[in-house]
C-alpha cells in the first residue's frame, strides 16, 4: 500500500478551549434555567422571541409557506424511514427460555419515554436530519420527542425545518440552538421533562455538550465531522467516484475525505475529475478546503489490503464501486453506512432512501453503528425460579459468595436454600 495524496487529518481529540467554554455554560444554564437559556440565545444567534416554542399556528403558517413539491419530497423520505424502522422494530423480539428444570430466563424491550432531537441548521438547513432522529424514537414507541432547532439568523426559522419536523412526529417544537437547546432538553427548565436521551449532529460545541451530559441523560452518539471512504476498482467511473467525495467535502471544512484503489493511473484519472469539478462547484469554498487539507489517496495491492485499510480508516460513509461487490459486503467490519455499487450514493442515505444518517465518526465506527430504532429501546432482563430451583441455585451461589467473602449476599441465598429445603 502507498499513499498518492497525503491529508487525511482527522478530529479525536477534544479541544480544552472547547470543554471549557462548554462546561461554563452548562453550569449557568443550569443555575439560571431560561434566564440564561434567553441570554446565550441573544448573544450567539441575537434570537429573542416571546416563547421558544411553536405554537400550532406558527407551525401551520410555516408550512404554509413552501411548495407542495417540497412537502410531497418530504413524505416520500420520511416514509422510507418509516417503513425501514417499522421493519428494524420487528426484529426486536422477546425472549424467554427455561435454562435447567425450574429456571426461567427472559428479556423484553422497553422505549424510553421521553427524547430529546437536536435538528442542526448552521452552514445549511438540513432539515433531514429531522426524521433520522424523531422517526425511529415515534416508532419504537417513545411517548414524548421535543423538536430543537437553531433560528435562521434574520430570518427566525426555516420552513422546510418545521415542515419536516411536523411531519416526522414531534410532540413539542423549540427555535432554540447549541449548547442551551441540549441544557434545556438534559435539565427540562420547568418547560419539559428532562428527556432521557438526546439525539442529533450539531457542531463542536453540541457535540462537547453531549459529552458533558451523558450520564445524566444518555445520548445517542458523538458525531463529529462527517467522513467518507470510496473503495474503487479498475472498472469505476473516475468521475463520479469525484462526485462522491465532493459530496461529503462540501459538508464541512474538516470533513474526513479518503478514496482506495489499484492503480495510480486510477488515482490520477479521478484527482483530475475532481480539480475540474471544483471548479465550477457552488460550494467550492468549503468543499476545496476540506479535500485540499482532509483528503488522502490510497493505492492497495489487491481486495484484502484494500478491507484491511478501510477496516482501519473506520468511515462514517462507506462506497463500494468495484466488480466484486459481495467479496467486500462480506468482509468489511468496521463502517456506519455502506453503499454498494456506483448506483448507490451516500446523498441517497443522507436524504432519501430510508437509512439512518446519524452515523459514527472519528473510528467509532470500530465499536458502533449508527441511530436506529433500537438506540432508543432499553432491553431489560427477568428471572424467575421455582422453589426447587432457588434451593439448587442458592446453594452453588452461597458457595460462590463465600469464596469472594460476600457474606451478605451468601446470606440471602442460605435463607433461601433452607426454607425451601424445610418444605420437601
Amino acid at each position: 500500500m502507498k499513499i498518492y495524496k497525503q491529508g487525511g487529518r482527522r478530529l479525536f481529540e477534544r479541544d480544552p478551549e472547547t470543554v471549557k467554554v462548554v462546561s461554563e455554560m452548562l453550569a449557568d444554564l443550569e443555575k439560571n434555567g431560561m434566564d440564561a437559556v434567553r441570554k446565550y440565545s441573544i448573544m450567539f444567534d441575537d434570537w429573542n422571541p416571546d416563547d421558544f416554542e411553536l405554537s400550532e399556528e406558527q407551525i401551520n403558517d410555516a408550512i404554509s409557506k413552501l411548495d407542495e413539491q417540497i412537502i410531497r419530497d418530504t413524505d416520500f423520505c420520511q416514509e422510507n424511514v418509516r417503513k425501514f424502522a417499522q421493519a428494524q422494530l420487528k426484529t426486536l423480539l422477546p425472549l424467554e427460555i427455561e435454562t435447567q428444570e425450574g429456571v426461567i430466563l427472559g428479556h423484553k424491550h422497553i422505549p424510553v419515554k421521553s427524547v430529546g432531537s437536536y435538528i442542526p441548521g448552521g452552514r445549511y438547513p438540513m432539515f433531514g436530519s429531522a426524521q433520522m432522529s424523531i422517526i425511529p424514537a415515534k416508532v419504537a414507541g417513545v411517548k414524548n420527542v421535543y423538536a430543537f432547532t437553531p433560528p435562521v439568523k434574520g430570518v427566525g426559522y426555516y420552513p422546510a425545518t418545521i415542515n419536516a419536523i411536523k411531519k416526522a412526529g414531534a410532540d413539542r417544537i423549540f427555535v432554540l440552538g447549541g449548547v442551551p437547546a441540549l441544557a434545556m432538553m438534559a435539565f427540562g427548565m420547568g418547560v419539559i421533562e428532562p428527556v432521557d436521551i438526546i439525539c442529533g449532529a450539531g457542531n463542536k460545541y453540541v457535540t462537547e455538550a453531549k459529552r458533558q451530559l451523558f450520564g445524566r441523560c444518555g445520548i445517542d452518539l458523538l458525531a463529529g465531522p462527517t467522513e467518507i471512504l470510496v473503495i474503487a476498482d479498475d472498472s469505476a467511473d473516475p468521475d463520479l467516484v469525484a462526485c462522491d467525495l465532493l459530496g461529503q467535502a462540501e459538508h464541512d471544512p474538516n470533513s474526513g475525505i479518503a478514496l482506495i484503489c489499484f492503480s495510480e493511473r486510477f488515482a490520477e484519472q479521478c484527482l483530475d475529475c475532481l480539480k475540474k469539478r471544483l471548479m465550477v462547484l457552488p460550494t467550492r469554498n468549503v468543499a476545496e478546503v476540506s479535500w485540499e487539507n482532509n483528503g488522502i489517496i490510497y493505492i492497495v495491492d489487491s481486495k484484502e489490503e484494500a478491507v484491511k485499510v478501510s477496516d482501519e480508516y473506520a468511515p462514517e460513509h462507506l462506497e463500494i464501486h468495484v466488480k466484486d461487490e459481495g467479496y467486500y459486503l462480506e468482509n468489511l467490519a468496521n463502517y456506519g453506512s455502506l453503499f454498494i455499487g456506483e448506483e448507490t450514493t451516500v446523498a441517497y442515505g443522507d436524504k432519501t432512501i430510508g437509512t439512518n444518517h446519524i452515523l459514527p465518526t472519528s473510528r467509532a465506527a470500530r465499536y458502533t453503528g449508527g441511530v436506529w430504532v433500537g438506540k432508543f429501546i432499553k432491553t431489560v432482563t427477568y428471572q424467575k425460579t421455582t422453589p426447587e430451583a432457588s434451593r439448587l441455585i442458592g446453594e452453588v451461589t452461597e458457595r460462590q459468595c463465600n469464596v469472594e467473602r460476600m457474606f451478605a449476599h451468601a446470606l440471602t441465598a442460605r435463607v433461601r436454600v433452607e426454607r425451601y429445603s424445610r418444605k420437601e
